[in-house]
């Protein structure tokens, strides 16, 4: 005979079971939908990435894709200007799940020019050690040596060297189209709300927001989508940070310490004090439009990893506008200069100059470098450089994902 508390354990047991078995279906059914979900993600990624691909392979010219039939999966890419930049924008999306990249891209490097020096005064000299590696365009394809610190000379050349022209290769017209009035949401910094831990950014997906600044930033950081802008002068303090930012004022200055990512576009002057680092990729340029003095200063130990550009003046008036670059850094990229150019850090790319100075305490030196390398080869064939001139030939390829 079954005692009646036996059947009320057994009653008791069944619930407990069943309770146990309903929560195992339940997480079963969780774990699956959440697998589905992290397998549709990654689809989506995937996605993304071909239509990354697909973008590079066109040369970034619009063109529509087809849905994936079997996923459902949608892709689609546009691009857009960022000061000397292409941005490259790509989304994957099926129903509500989205996934989004961008990109900077731009072509892979074909040039493998040292130097061009254009034939319109007299031929180069060389004092100290220099080594030339690549093909060059000079006023003369001999190089004689020039005497200045009582140190022997030593020059090495490895690349074709033929007569230049007497003008530089014409500039990329969108070196010139940054000083325009851009586009934007315009605000003075004083105005703009104010985020957590000083950092403010902005996705390249949305609108770039153009901020007006006082003579100094320091103790602030900007990541993105930014233009910040100044009537007068930008002083950047070492202990700003800056990621894909422009910087537009007719001077700017990095103190020294400087490290951050940013394109500087200046009228009358941009200098950097000792021992800054420009990171790729990144272009410090000033526009001479209004034919007066300019200039580019490069102090000691100065990385730069991009281009330096100095252009605008007419070729009768190339002695109002110089770049100086001193000792002990680094040009990992390019430089343009329709001025005067004074070399003394190592060029790992290519120069392009109306005419090269070296200046002493008793005197300067026209058409001299001394105690430089410039080597196009030590740019790696992955690097895309600063688009200084308007070359859509090559491939295409990614210089840095920014999302």
């Amino acid at each position: 005979m079954i005692k009646a508390h036996s059947l009320l354990y057994a009653i008791y047991i069944c619930l407990i079971v069943s309770i146990i078995c309903g929560a195992l279906l339940y997480f079963a059914n969780l774990y699956n939908q959440l697998n589905l979900y992290y397998n549709l993600q990654e689809e989506l990624y995937i996605q993304n990435q071909s239509v990354v691909n697909f973008a590079l392979g066109n040369k970034i010219l619009p063109q529509e894709i087809e849905k994936d039939e079997n996923s459902g999966i949608e892709g689609r890419y546009k691009t857009k200007s960022y000061g000397l930049l292409t941005l490259l924008l790509a989304e994957s999306s099926v129903g509500n799940d989205t996934v989004t990249s961008a990109h900077f891209v731009g072509n892979y490097v074909t040039d493998k020019t040292a130097v061009y020096l254009t034939n319109i005064s007299k031929s180069l000299s060389y004092s100290g050690t220099v080594t030339l590696t690549g093909n060059s365009e000079l006023p003369s394809d001999f190089i004689d040596a020039a005497y200045i610190n009582n140190s022997p000379n030593k020059f090495t050349n490895n690349g074709k060297i033929t007569v230049s022209d007497i003008r530089l290769p014409e500039i990329n017209p969108d070196f010139e189209k940054i000083f325009e009035e851009t586009e934007g949401v315009k605000t003075a910094l004083k105005d703009v709300e104010k985020p957590k831990d000083s950092l403010y950014y902005n996705s390249f997906f949305n609108e770039t927001k153009e901020i007006y600044i006082n003579s100094s930033l320091s103790n602030i950081i900007f990541k993105g989508n930014f233009i910040l802008k100044s009537q007068d002068s930008i002083r950047i303090k070492k202990s700003t940070v800056l990621e894909d930012v422009i910087l537009i004022a007719p001077k700017i200055t990095f103190e020294s310490g400087f490290k951050g990512t940013v394109q500087a576009f200046a009228t009358k002057g941009i200098e950097l004090e000792e021992k800054v680092t420009l990171n790729y990729p990144s272009v410090i340029c000033v526009y001479n439009k209004n034919e007066e003095e300019s200039k580019i200063v490069i102090k000691k130990e100065s990385t730069i990893s991009g281009a330096v550009v100095l252009f605008g003046n007419s070729p009768d008036d190339f002695d109002k506008s110089s770049i100086e670059i001193a000792e002990e850094g680094l040009i990992f990229g390019d430089i343009y200069c329709t001025g005067k150019l004074a070399l003394r850090s190592n060029v790992y790319g290519s120069v392009y100059t109306n005419r090269f100075f070296v200046k002493t305490m008793a005197s300067t030196y026209d058409n001299t470098i001394s105690d430089v390398e410039i080597n196009a080869s030590k740019r790696p064939a992955y690097f895309i450089s600063i688009p200084l001139f308007n070359n859509q030939k090559s491939a295409y390829g990614i210089l840095k994902k920014v999302l």
